[in-house]
């Protein structure tokens, strides 16, 4: 669904000369305040009978507009002094200033965002807006708790609950305080972060979410900003959560850290001597089947083994019968200039060397058989990391939320970790394989 600006915008001078034309005056004065005209579809709010609606997004998505105009919906009546749905409520920001300076008086806050008739008034003692309709907001810190105990309303509206630093604290103390009229509703706008209290509130049958990237709004962005974030954080970890507004889980216990990947991120690569293709086939093609994962890596080689450095150059997953995985897997061999791909072989056994060499007959080619759990092979891998010898290029998001839920005891992700296990198995074959060559006990003469 489009909204009406974004039909203005493809719309030709004629077609758009048409519609203006056909406005009233009072409508030509009241347009730049329709929201419902000019919002996009994850600004507005959902039909049915929720009690929380959470507008999750990137920065820059449009999330406080949204909230600041779900008030105004709320509150306003037909008229500038008529009743509207609700008349109580609460304003949660994480501080105090925070609430007066984004909420009430931001760009897209609630004054600018009100027509002039309709503006309410900010009494700075009290901490409240007050419209002329006789409707009360009052602003409250997420970090006081406390001062939500004893007032009551209809209707309420947190921004950037994920931050908040007394989040589960805050939360509940709203919670009691909502409860006047006949349905009090309330609206979350934030940014997803890892936080109990989000993923407890989305779990909630009476939520309600959209959803929104930065890019969505991006007429409304500079394209200085757009750049510049692509640049830094597009194709990371941080950039699925701060920009696509993905809620990134880090499971407990898990073997690897949202922090810990950001901290192996490198811009560029030094001259690798090795360079391989790992892969996790899924025998069975379709749409239903598991992915395949297909990783590619390089090391620097040179000197003690247990000083080699690793680099994870590209993930090129893909889902589909045997055949496509082994051509995606040749193709990002010859990308990267590879010299060996090395497969798991326990579903497949001599299948997957087969289909390989349909496509490749002369391609090097490493069979390598799993003999304990994922976890198990996964945690001395985990343990490169925290030594600080693995980097990550950008683009490796699906993989690193694998990793992120990978734990000693096993994956606790939905579906198959296959990303992670061309992982293992490319890092196994560079780092770890070697490095155990070089421990190994040697025979002395004497």
């Amino acid at each position: 669904m489009r909204s009406g600006a974004a039909w203005l915008a493809s719309a030709g001078p004629e077609e758009v000369d048409a519609f203006l034309s056909g406005l009233s005056g009072n409508a030509l004065l009241a347009l730049p305040w329709m929201f419902d005209f000019w919002a996009l579809p994850h600004q507005l709010p959902p039909e049915g009978a929720w009690r929380t609606w959470v507008i999750m997004g990137g920065r820059g998505a449009g999330k406080t507009r949204a909230g600041a105009e779900w008030v105004r919906r709320q509150v306003e009546g037909a008229g500038p002094r008529d009743r509207g749905v609700a008349r109580h409520l609460a304003l949660v920001g994480e501080t105090l200033d925070q609430a007066r300076e984004v909420m009430v008086f931001g760009e897209s806050g609630i004054i600018a965002c009100t027509p002039p008739d309709r503006r309410p008034v900010w009494e700075a003692t009290r901490r409240r807006l007050v419209w002329p309709n006789g409707a009360v907001a009052q602003v409250f810190s997420a970090h006081d708790p406390e001062s939500l105990r004893g007032p009551q309303f209809d209707a309420a509206w947190a921004d950037e609950l994920a931050k908040w630093r007394r989040a589960e604290e805050a939360w509940d103390m709203l919670q009691f305080a909502l409860r006047l009229g006949t349905h009090p509703r309330q609206v979350v706008t934030t940014t997803p972060r890892n936080v109990a209290v989000l993923k407890a509130m989305l779990d909630n049958p009476s939520t309600v979410v959209t959803h929104a990237p930065t890019e969505a709004n991006r007429a409304y962005l500079a394209q200085s900003f757009l750049d510049e974030v692509q640049a830094r954080y597009g194709g990371t970890r941080l950039g699925r959560q701060e920009l696509e507004g993905v809620l990134l889980e880090d499971m407990e216990g898990a073997l690897w850290s949202t922090a810990g990947l950001e901290a192996a991120r490198v811009a560029d690569v030094p001259e690798l001597d090795r360079i391989v293709v790992a892969l996790d086939p899924a025998v069975s093609g379709g749409r239903r089947s598991d992915e395949c994962g297909i990783v590619v890596a390089g090391a620097v080689t040179r000197g003690d083994p247990r000083d080699w450095r690793a680099y994870v150059l590209e993930d090129a997953s893909v889902r589909g019968r045997p055949t496509a995985w082994a051509e995606a897997a040749m193709a990002a061999m010859a990308r990267h200039g590879a010299e060996r791909l090395v497969a798991e072989v326990n579903q497949g056994g001599d299948l997957v060397e087969a289909v390989v060499r349909q496509v490749d007959p002369l391609v090097p080619f490493t069979a390598l058989r799993a003999g304990r759990g994922k976890g198990l092979r996964a945690e001395p891998v985990a343990a490169l990391y925290e030594q600080g010898r693995v980097h990550h290029l950008r683009g490796l998001g699906a993989l690193e939320d694998q990793m992120c839920r990978m734990t000693a005891q096993g994956y606790r992700g939905s579906g198959s970790p296959d990303r992670l296990d061309a992982l293992v198995w490319a890092l196994t074959e560079l780092i770890l394989t070697p490095a155990a060559r070089f421990r190994r006990p040697q025979m002395r003469t004497l």
